[in-house]
């Protein structure tokens, strides 16, 4: 099977954590930890990062079963750990990307990146907001539906989201500490959103459970 240089990118990232001081980022995240792997939360899930050779790993079982890391999940995990800055601290100041400190202000790249996002959960603000409530908290912004997600327990990101009506798309719209570019690139900012916006869109399906076979996602 062809290997996608998505695959061959996170797999190169491997052979570069196993380079980083491992015990900097335990101390810097306090993350659990034991000889053979380092832990953490992404997304209300949680993973492992094997300490010989890089593989990032989640299980939703204990670790009795595992799947590996895809590229969004592995690369901004990667980032965050090797990446961030020994000082990094959030100012609790919230902006849209292209207002970020240090870069240049104009439309980012991927600005109606999520609009098919948007239009999915277009007619489904109950459902939405109770699977955004599964990874954080109800804020008093703006928005059909306004919460701030913990991606990371050390990592906030606001997500806003209005109805689309005969007028008006609906807008899916994140909001990022003004510190974030301290502990991830500015590029890792939209596979950490991709991760995010997945993990959402699952949520809503699994919902189907807890509302008597009703799939939260597609309101069947």
């Amino acid at each position: 099977m062809k290997v996608s240089n998505y695959e061959i990118t996170r797999n190169r990232m491997r052979d570069e954590f196993i380079k980083y001081d491992q015990e900097k980022m335990i101390q810097k995240f306090s993350l659990k930890n034991d000889r053979q792997y380092l832990y953490l939360d992404f997304m209300g899930r949680p993973y492992r990062i094997n300490r010989k050779n890089g593989v990032v790993e989640w299980s939703e079982d204990g670790f009795h079963s595992v799947t590996e890391g895809n590229f969004n999940e592995s690369m901004t995990i990667y980032d965050v750990l090797c990446y961030s800055k020994d000082s990094c601290s959030l100012s609790g100041k919230f902006c849209s990307i292209n207002m970020l400190k240090g870069i240049v202000k104009a439309n980012p790249p991927g600005v109606n990146l999520f609009q098919k996002t948007a239009d999915s959960f277009n007619g489904k603000v109950a459902a939405l907001e109770k699977a955004c409530e599964s990874f954080g908290e109800k804020t008093d912004l703006k928005g059909d539906v306004a919460v701030k997600l913990y991606p990371f327990s050390f990592l906030p990101v606001i997500l806003q989201f209005w109805e689309g009506d005969e007028e008006f798309p609906a807008n899916l719209k994140f909001m990022f500490d003004e510190n974030i570019l301290q502990y991830i690139h500015y590029e890792t900012i939209f596979y950490l959103l991709e991760h995010v916006t997945g993990r959402i869109q699952e949520t809503m399906v699994m919902g189907k459970n807890e509302f008597g076979g009703r799939n939260l996602y597609t309101n069947k």
